[in-house]
């Protein structure tokens, strides 16, 4: 109570914002908040002005290079960027120092999420070969992450550490997939002379890389004039977050023990001059040396690890929410049982839900018994099994998708009735699976 009382009165309201935000839930919780809102506003008497506001047209005009998109368009092909760039700084990070760094690393979640991708897109296109929904194949192997990291929070300290880095690492894969597929199956009419200007900023990536340059203004500068050439090139623009991610640098200015000693002198430094004044604002020699600390802690940093504290905040609270507020939002009428048993949402539906649980299990307890990998420490088969059902969440990547493969809006809607039936139906019964599984020794 003390405690409480002893800090600023913007510093108890700020306080609890904060750690709603560091919690692992958060994300998923406004995630959640964000579609409901769409779904209510879609089917109310404001319809129109739901479906209105996203078709409004935003002009940008750069001495006649004009670009001319509505305000969906933006969404998903601005904002989602910055998505797809923070999913390859992940990709990246996990591919040098994580749980994809190594072959056996490696094995069990590669395992799993090639399993989770191949069944799920085979399902779907079963059922709509031949048909006007086949482009949709690509929809049901996706994962969102960032609901399935919710419901591990809500399982609570009993959730296995190595069941989550599994999962992680098998969404992570999953990522590499969704882009490939995003990459190569969902690509417009190329303009090879846009491609090319990309090609050649991203070279220009790679040597910034390479002769040292470390500043986030100069990759976010490059990064933009990367984003418009792939934006005009007919490849989709979220590609270019991801190409961009990986000239990231990852190596720091300063190594560990340089960044312990000169930080330990500084401190020790400051410690002494106190005398002069405890307070920085009436003490200018501590000014200086809180600034060079400051200034280490920045060296210490890969850029790789600034790009992503400084992006996750606004993907999780932000780019995500605004993204299911623009997309989620499908119109829930009379025809509802129809959209839910056409062949587009029946695909995705029995793809997310049956196709990811016996696509992820089944390969990788194929893996296991073939020796290829191991299974994770204090893990057993029910909670594995719980985890392919979660991955059926596929949320925020299948709506992506999902507008990628269908231009038709009656279409796209079912698609997103599918979508959403699914992902709500994996995340219910894998809570419940994973759950019973927690309880068995």
């Amino acid at each position: 109570m003390k405690n409480n009382q002893s800090k600023s009165p913007i510093e108890k309201i700020l306080n609890p914002i904060q750690e709603f935000m560091h919690a692992e839930t958060s994300g998923g919780i406004v995630l959640i908040i964000c579609t409901v809102i769409a779904l209510v506003w879609a089917n109310s008497s404001f319809a129109e002005s739901y479906h209105h506001l996203w078709h409004t047209y935003i002009t940008f005009d750069f001495g006649g290079f004009v670009l001319k998109h509505s305000l969906h368009h933006w969404i998903n092909d601005g904002l989602m960027v910055i998505f797809f760039f923070v999913v390859g700084l992940e990709i990246k990070r996990e591919l040098l120092v994580g749980e994809l760094s190594s072959a056996k690393k490696a094995a069990l979640p590669v395992a799993g999420a090639l399993g989770g991708m191949i069944l799920p897109a085979i399902i779907y296109f079963s059922l709509n070969a031949g048909k006007e929904g086949a482009a949709g194949w690509g929809i049901p192997m996706a994962t969102d992450i960032a609901f399935v990291v919710g419901i591990m929070a809500l399982l609570g300290p009993k959730f296995p550490f190595s069941l989550k880095i599994f999962i992680l690492a098998l969404a992570i894969v999953d990522d590499i997939g969704a882009v490939l597929v995003i990459a190569i199956f969902y690509t417009a009419e190329i303009s090879f002379s846009a491609l090319l200007v990309g090609g050649t900023i991203l070279i220009l990536l790679i040597i910034f890389n390479r002769i040292g340059v470390r500043s986030l203004i100069v990759y976010t500068i490059t990064g933009i004039a990367l984003w418009l050439a792939f934006l005009e090139s007919g490849v989709h623009a979220t590609v270019a977050g991801v190409l961009l991610a990986f000239t990231i640098p990852v190596s720091s200015r300063i190594n560990t023990k340089k960044f312990t000693n000169e930080t330990k002198e500084l401190l020790d430094e400051f410690d002494k001059s106190g005398e002069h004044g405890e307070d920085v604002l009436t003490n200018e020699r501590r000014l200086v040396l809180v600034q060079s600390i400051e200034s280490n802690c920045e060296k210490i940093l890969t850029p790789l690890q600034r790009f992503e504290h400084l992006l996750h905040p606004w993907v999780a609270f932000f780019i995500m929410p605004v993204f299911a507020l623009a997309n989620a939002g499908v119109s829930i009428g009379n025809n509802f049982a129809d959209a839910l048993f056409d062949p587009i949402s029946l695909g995705i539906i029995l793809g997310l839900f049956i196709g990811k649980q016996v696509g992820i299990f089944g390969f990788s307890f194929l893996a296991i018994k073939l020796g290829i990998a191991s299974k994770p420490e204090g893990v057993n088969y029910t909670k594995m099994y719980g985890a392919g059902i979660l991955a059926g969440i596929g949320f925020t990547m299948s709506l992506f998708i999902a507008n990628l493969a269908f231009s038709a809006e009656e279409l796209l809607n079912i698609a997103k009735v599918g979508v959403l039936t699914a992902s709500l139906i994996a995340g219910i019964v894998g809570f419940i699976v994973v759950k019973l599984g927690l309880r068995k020794v």
